[in-house]
């Protein structure tokens, strides 16, 4: 088997559907970054990679869109109307993938919308209410819940049985925000009292 063969039965292995440039350097154990732009580039002219956008890859154009929001800018984690749309939380639809990263940012990549939120670094890295599920980084319920309310100081949300209410409090000092503790009891006062 050559190089060519060898890089890409090792990319057709990794469970990741979307790679950076970091990403396929570790993959194919080299730091040469010209072997791996040649390379890269010889994978995409002859149809085994996909570029999405600069120094992000693909296997195909079948890729995980929420693997991607989380390679764009990093740190970074899917959650807000994205999570809580999924989980029921809210009804309203939103196309648009929504991140919590270090910046606020829109913008489309590949035909879709991303839109990014700036959470400070502290709240950001802390990986209580983060699950990693097959490489994405994704917010809980409880987690996209809070997030929200510390992004957006007003927000409805439709439903709130899906959620565990210990694991709210439990996520809740990490904002170390006393404007939030107050609003998220009064949510929890409110829902408690028209069960």
């Amino acid at each position: 088997m050559n190089m060519t063969e060898k890089g890409i039965t090792s990319l057709l292995r990794a469970k990741n559907t979307v790679f950076t440039f970091k990403d396929l350097s570790l993959i194919w154990r080299k730091t040469d970054k010209n072997f791996i732009k040649k390379k890269v580039y010889r994978y995409i002219k002859a149809g085994k990679l996909y570029s999405i956008r600069r120094g992000i890859y693909a296997k195909d154009k079948e890729y995980n869109k929420f693997e991607l929001a989380t390679k764009i800018f990093t740190p970074s984690y899917v959650s807000f109307e994205t999570v809580l749309g999924q989980a029921g939380i809210i009804f309203q639809y939103y196309s648009q993938i929504f991140v919590a990263s270090y910046l606020t940012r829109d913008i489309v990549c590949d035909n879709q919308a991303y839109s990014f939120r700036k959470i400070k670094d502290v709240i950001l890295t802390n990986k209580i209410g983060i699950e990693n599920k097959e490489g994405i980084s994704i917010a809980t319920k409880e987690r996209a819940l809070l997030d929200t309310i510390y992004v957006k100081k007003i927000y409805y949300f439709d439903n709130l049985s899906p959620l565990d209410w210990k694991e709210i409090f439990t996520i809740l000092p990490i904002y170390n925000n006393k404007i939030m503790n107050k609003k998220i009891k009064k949510i929890y006062e409110n829902f408690k009292a028209n069960q």
